[in-house]
């Protein structure tokens, strides 16, 4: 008897959690056709009272895609400061002794204004500039990225002196081929096809433009970086010293001073609202740069696990910054502990600086009658859709939520849109 009023209470308990989410919503947008053969899970948590007002497998672990780029985003925000750190140098006898930060803002066409390039053209008269390459201790390409996609925009390769977003801009509106940056232009062959293409080779910077019927307007292309290497060759290129920057594996750092680049947040507001990998992978690399002296995936996400994030609902598996890998999983709750954690330590101001509202970004599409109500990261991969974020019902209420689906088999946009309807739902209601 005591063991069935034990088990009556918990399925009560179970039960309440979803007390709030009408049943007929909850059977539409698990039974809808995009979802029904589909891995879902779902945690609504009411910021104001601290309850989970509905959770379906929230402790479960999914591939959560880009939805990755939230601890990220948090961790950066924790540790980053104001501004990035562009560049770290000290003045020697000799010359400049310069180290890089993984900053990914360099030369970059997002950003006008390039104090780090500024400052490195003010030194071209030093007898001798070296960078020192001791803090770099990483893979260009993360652990269980999908290798043939090695030269899609979206996948560029990490490294700890980024420059141009470590791709190669190519365009051909006429007869001659426009490069960016123009060191690369020797690395490119043309040929003739039935349709306009650009190609990289797997290891190594050779290009092959395809001009078809119709002319190459704009193309965006990684180049590989071997580390500091390529960066260097663009930069010695650009600056046309006498003597040539060149990188040095058996020098320490000394006392140093900075150079700022760019405010941290008009990083973030990009890399969240585009869902943009480049900038996350290169996030993370500079918190570890920051926290450990080093640029390591591995350290500082072990390091995070053990400090910051130590006591997420469960323990995840988190290998890269962007979430390109499948080999992370997190669970919703893990997502919403988060979310919790940065509006309470950076505030929702800050937050609605940095995520995108309905109408906006990756959300363009979606949520457009709740802008201003609705801030939200999405993921996506094949077979995962993930969303995550902030929500403001019409009764005032402020609630975090966090929707992962793994393994549908519907298109993107059939999932999207049934998690859409089941979200709005809960808005109007609650």
């Amino acid at each position: 008897m005591k063991r069935f009023f034990y088990l009556f209470i918990i399925f009560l308990s179970a039960c309440s959690n979803n007390r709030y989410i009408s049943r007929t919503a909850e059977k539409e947008v698990l039974n809808t056709n995009a979802l029904k053969t589909a891995h879902v899970g779902i945690s609504i948590y009411d910021a104001g009272t601290g309850q989970y007002i509905y959770d379906h497998q929230g402790d479960k672990y999914f591939v959560p895609a880009s939805n990755t780029k939230i601890p990220t985003c948090y961790v950066a925000m924790k540790y980053l400061g104001d501004s990035l750190d562009g560049l770290k140098y000290s003045r020697t006898g000799e010359g400049y002794l310069l180290q890089a930060t993984g900053d990914p803002t360099l030369l970059h066409s997002d950003y006008k204004n390039q104090p780090v390039y500024s400052f490195l053209e003010s030194i071209m008269t030093a007898d001798s500039v070296r960078w020192l390459t001791s803090n770099w201790s990483e893979n260009a390409l993360g652990s269980g990225w999908s290798w043939n996609d090695y030269d899609e925009p979206y996948m560029a390769e990490r490294s700890p002196l980024p420059a141009y977003g470590n791709t190669v801009r190519v365009s051909m509106p006429g007869e001659s081929l426009s490069v960016a940056p123009a060191f690369l232009k020797d690395s490119f062959t043309l040929s003739n096809g039935t349709r306009s293409s650009v190609k990289r080779e797997l290891a190594e910077n050779k290009f092959t433009v395809v001009s078809g019927r119709e002319k190459l307007r704009a193309a965006e292309i990684p180049y590989v970086t071997r580390g500091y290497h390529t960066s260097l060759d663009i930069l010695n290129n650009m600056l046309k010293r006498k003597v040539a920057m060149r990188a040095v594996t058996n020098e320490k750092m000394p006392v140093y001073n900075v150079i700022h680049s760019q405010p941290a947040d008009s990083m973030l507001r990009p890399m969240m609202h585009r869902s943009d990998n480049f900038f996350a992978e290169q996030s993370l690399l500079m918190v570890s740069d920051r926290l450990l002296g080093v640029m390591s995936d591995y350290r500082v996400i072990d390091t995070l696990l053990k400090s910051a994030l130590k006591d997420l609902p469960q323990p995840p598996r988190w290998v890269d910054g962007s979430g390109l890998s499948r080999y992370n999983l997190f669970s919703p709750r893990d997502f919403v502990t988060i979310l919790d954690r940065m509006r309470n330590d950076f505030g929702m101001e800050r937050i609605k600086g940095i995520f995108a509202t309905g109408g906006q970004g990756t959300i363009s599409s979606y949520y457009k009658q709740d802008s201003g109500y609705f801030y939200a990261k999405t993921g996506t991969l094949s077979g995962v859709v993930a969303l995550s974020g902030f929500m403001y019902t019409q009764k005032g209420k402020q609630l975090i939520f966090s929707v992962i689906v793994n393994n549908h088999q519907a298109s993107a946009t059939e999932v999207r849109r049934a998690v859409e309807k089941f979200l709005q739902e809960v808005r109007r209601r609650y």
